[in-house]
C-alpha cells in the first residue's frame, strides 16, 4: 500500500514548509533564537519549540512533565497553557540543541508521513481540536507550520513562500471558518453578504452569505449588494486571521480598507483571529 493520494498534497506541502524553517534557523546566531515573533510572547526559539512539540506529540512521544511558571501573561487559556508546555520545556536549550532536535524530529515525522496507510476520512482524535479526520488534521499542521514559519521568517526579516503549496492550504483553512466568524461570532444579519477581496501572491475573492436561518456559507461569487466589503493584500489577512497583529494596528489601518456597515465590520475583526 502507498499514501492515499488524497493525502500527498498535505504531506507535501507539509515537508516544504518544515524543512523550510530548519533552514531558516540553521545559520541563527545566538540572539537571534531570542527575537520576539508576532506569535504573543513567543521568541524564534519558542516558535521552533512549538513546531517540535507538536510534531513530536503526532509521532506518539510522551508529553513533558513539566510545571509552566505564573507569570506567562500570554497564556490565557487551556489550549494555551496546553501548548506552552512543549515551548518552555525548551526555552532554555542551546542554538544546537534546538536545530539537532528539529532536523531529527522532521527525519522521524517525515518517515511516519510517507508510511501513513490510514484514508483520509478515518477519525483521530486530538486534545485541542478534536475528532477530526486524518485529512483535516493534516492540513491543520500545515496551516501551523506554515503560519510559524512566516513568523520567523517577519521576526529575522527573510521574507518568502507567501505563495508555497502551504500558503494554498493554510489559506483554505482560514477560509473555511469565515462562515463561523461572520454569522456566528460577528451576527451579520439574515439575507445578507459579506465580500473579502485579497490581493498579492495568493489573490482570492470570498462572498460569505447568511441565509435566513443564520447558518453561514463561503463561495467565490461576487455580491452586487455586500453589507461589508474588506479589502487588503494576502499578507494582511492573514496576519490578521492567525491573530499576529491587530485591526486597529497602523501598520495593518494602512493596507485594510473596509467599505459598508462600520459596526458590522467591527464585529467581524473583533472575531477574525482563528487562532488558538
Amino acid at each position: 500500500m502507498t499514501v492515499h493520494p488524497s493525502l500527498q498534497p498535505a504531506i507535501d506541502a507539509w515537508t516544504q514548509a518544515v524543512e523550510a524553517i530548519s533552514e531558516l534557523v540553521s545559520s541563527l546566531v545566538d540572539g537571534e533564537w531570542n527575537r520576539p515573533t508576532e506569535c504573543p510572547g513567543w521568541s524564534v526559539r519558542d516558535v521552533v519549540s512549538h513546531v517540535i512539540g507538536v510534531e513530536c506529540e503526532a509521532l506518539g512521544d510522551p508529553r513533558p512533565i513539566h510545571t509552566l511558571p505564573r507569570d506567562l501573561f500570554h497564556v490565557t487559556n487551556e489550549a494555551k497553557r496546553y501548548m506552552e508546555v512543549q515551548v518552555d520545556v525548551r526555552r532554555h536549550h542551546t542554538s544546537p540543541e534546538m536545530t539537532s532536535e528539529l532536523e531529527y524530529t522532521i527525519i522521524r515525522r517525515s518517515r511516519q508521513l510517507r508510511n501513513e496507510r490510514r484514508k483520509p476520512e478515518d477519525i483521530v482524535s486530538h486534545p485541542i481540536f478534536g475528532k477530526l479526520s486524518v485529512l483535516d488534521f493534516l492540513r491543520l499542521r500545515v496551516f501551523d507550520v506554515w503560519t510559524h514559519e512566516q513568523d520567523i521568517r517577519r521576526a529575522v526579516g527573510q521574507p518568502g513562500n507567501l505563495d508555497s503549496p502551504a500558503a494554498h492550504i493554510a489559506r483554505d483553512v482560514m477560509l473555511a471558518r469565515l462562515p463561523k466568524v461572520v454569522a456566528k461570532d460577528a451576527k451579520a444579519p439574515r439575507r445578507s453578504a459579506v465580500v473579502f477581496d485579497v490581493s498579492g501572491p495568493v489573490e482570492f475573492l470570498r462572498t460569505v452569505r447568511v441565509d435566513d436561518e443564520g447558518r453561514g456559507t463561503v463561495d467565490g461569487s461576487p455580491s452586487l449588494g455586500p453589507l461589508v466589503t474588506f479589502t487588503t493584500d494576502w499578507e494582511t489577512y492573514a496576519r490578521l486571521a492567525c491573530g499576529r497583529v491587530r485591526p486597529t494596528a497602523k501598520k495593518v489601518a494602512d493596507r485594510l480598507r473596509v467599505e459598508g456597515e462600520q459596526d458590522l465590520a467591527d464585529r467581524i475583526l473583533a472575531s477574525f483571529a482563528i487562532t488558538p
